[in-house]
Order: structure tokens, then sequence, then C-alpha cells
């Protein structure tokens, strides 16, 4: 097993999905153990601060990557699987953007009403007790949230070669802002370009469905990830399997069109996975299906679609690849 450890420099930070060269080069197989820096590029530190006044909206998400896949050729499906995301950090930042957010007027939703106000919220990480600690800006009101740390970002280079923002959420990924991409899940995304050429970045301590106010518990994040290849099958819009749960991940806007596409997503894989024709396996996921709202504040928005495996009986992703890569995980130190 080949274990690879990469902390970028800032120079060395990717911007964007696509129009990158690749910071190294990787077998299927290979472990990776990877820094990445929070989506404030490390600028937020004080309650102080005007984000306003120090952010380069150009300079936002900053990705860890991206990596060159050896065989990975367009058409393909690379495994992403997370053994291990923690907090690289004692603190974290959250805070509120001129009309950015999902309960703010924008560019895309223009009313006459004033931003809301600009604020920072810095939260005590206790890495121990695995906690973060909420302190309200007015009054002495605080709690302790549970940590459930997770990835912003993860996706690979675009296809028909789009360079997109690491702020974008779509078929290659990228910024999906889900909770659920947490340890011990699977991503299957679909391979673009020779290489894949996938980053990740955008470390959450925790953060609520939907991201409302546009930034969760920002925080660098020290990630360990098994990287795999499947030959063929790549799907349309990303799919995340768990011990217990498929999902599905459509980004688009307005939130009905990304909850859509993950929707289809779904169908297909389900029919696919257990023989059915597609109008039986839309049936089926209409009465079991969850729908987590992963982001609304996104360039695009992002929806999840989540089937229990239970309601699956004999159906096995990708020939059990998230089973053997639980296992492999299971060796890792």
């Amino acid at each position: 097993m080949d274990v690879v450890s990469f902390t970028p420099t800032p120079e060395q930070y990717a911007w964007t999905f696509g129009g990158v060269p690749a910071v190294a080069s990787v077998q299927p197989g290979t472990v990776l153990k990877l820094w990445s820096e929070d989506a404030f590029a490390g600028r937020i530190t004080s309650r102080d601060q005007r984000p306003s006044q120090i952010l380069d909206t150009r300079r936002l998400n900053p990705q860890t990557g991206p990596f060159h896949v050896t065989g990975a050729e367009p058409g393909d499906t690379l495994a992403l699987h997370f053994v291990d995301i923690q907090p690289a950090r004692d603190w974290a930042a959250s805070a509120t953007l001129p009309f950015f957010g999902a309960l703010t007027g924008s560019e895309r939703t223009a009313t006459l009403q004033a931003s809301l106000p600009e604020r920072v919220w810095i939260y005590e990480v206790d890495r121990v007790a695995r906690t973060a600690r909420f302190a309200a800006g007015t009054g002495d009101f605080t709690v302790d949230l549970p940590l459930d740390p997770m990835l912003g970002t993860v996706g690979v280079a675009p296809a028909l070669r789009e360079v997109r923002t690491s702020l974008a959420p779509d078929t290659h990924g990228g910024n999906l802002d889900t909770p659920e991409l947490r340890p011990g899940t699977t991503i299957y995304l679909g391979v673009n370009v020779p290489g894949a050429l996938f980053s990740i970045g955008d470390g959450h301590y925790r953060q609520g469905e939907g991201e409302s106010c546009g930034t969760a518990l920002e925080g660098a994040m020290n990630s360990t990830v098994i990287v795999e290849l499947i030959k063929g099958g790549a799907p349309a819009w990303p799919r995340i399997e768990s011990d217990t749960h498929l999902m599905t991940v459509g980004s688009a806007r307005p939130l009905e069109d990304a909850w859509r596409s993950g929707q289809v997503e779904m169908v297909r894989w389900v029919a696919g996975l257990c023989g059915l024709e597609e109008m039986d396996a839309y049936q089926l996921v209409s009465q079991v299906c969850l729908s987590p709202i992963a982001n609304v504040v996104d360039t695009n928005y992002s929806a999840v679609t989540k089937v229990a495996k239970a309601f699956l009986p004999g159906a096995r992703a990708y020939d059990g690849m998230h089973a053997h890569l639980r296992q492999v995980a299971a060796t890792v130190r």
C-alpha cells in the first residue's frame, strides 16, 4: 500500500477544477494523507474583522490538488474513500457576507433591501471532547455543538476543457457542501479528462443541511483518502455510498432542478443495481428516498437523494467497491 502525504504551500493552492496542472501522480490504491486550508484561505481569524475588507473573492475555497490518477480515462469512474477527516486547528470561523447566503438578496435574487450585517463568529474547538462552542455575538449565550467533520469540495476536472471555480458544484462534483461527505463514505465521480485530476478542500467542522448563512464552521483539515479507479461506468452526477445508504447529488438553479437531477440519477442507479425497469425503479425510489438539502447558497444549489440499502436487497454498487475500501481503510494507520 502506497501512502503519500501532501501539504500544499499557498502557491500550490488550486482555485478551480480544470485548468490546473497536477501536483502529483498517484496509482489506484494509493492512500493520501492531505492537509487543506479553510474556505477563507486562513484570512479570517477574529470576530473583529470585516470579511468584505480582507477576502479576495478570486481566492476562496483553496483546493489541495489536483492529483493525476494513473490509468484514469474519460468514461471511467473515480472512487474516493474518506478514511478520516479531522480538524487541524483548535478553532473554526463562520461569517455572514454582504449579499451572500440563503436569507438575503443577491445578484440573482435582487431586492431593494440592504445587505445583512457583516459578522464573524469564532468557534473554540475541543478536539478531545469533539465539540465546537457557539458563542452569541450579542449576550452571553453559549452552547457546545458536536463536531461532524466533512469536506465541502471534492471534484474532478470538468469535461470539454471547462475551468470551473471552486465555488461551483456541478456534474464534476466541486463545491457540493453536503454533510454526507464525512468519514466512512465513498464518492464516485465520472472521469472527464485523462488522469481525472481530482482535488479536495473546504473543510467544515460541522454544517447544517443547506448551509443557510453561506458558511459553515470553516477550518483547516487533515484528510486521509484512498484512491481507486473503476474502468467504465461513469455516473452522470456524483454518487456517494455509506455503510447504510446510497446517495446521489444534483446541482443546479433553481433548487427543484438540482433535486430532479439527483432523483433521476438515483432512479437509474437503482434500476441498474436491481434489474428493474425504469418506471418500477421510479416507483420504488419515490416511496423510500430521503431528500437532504446540501446547499442553497452556491453558484448552483445542491440536493441529495438518499436511499437505504435495506430497501435494495442484493444490490452491490460497483461490485462491492465501498465494502472493499472499508476493509482497506481498517488497515490504514
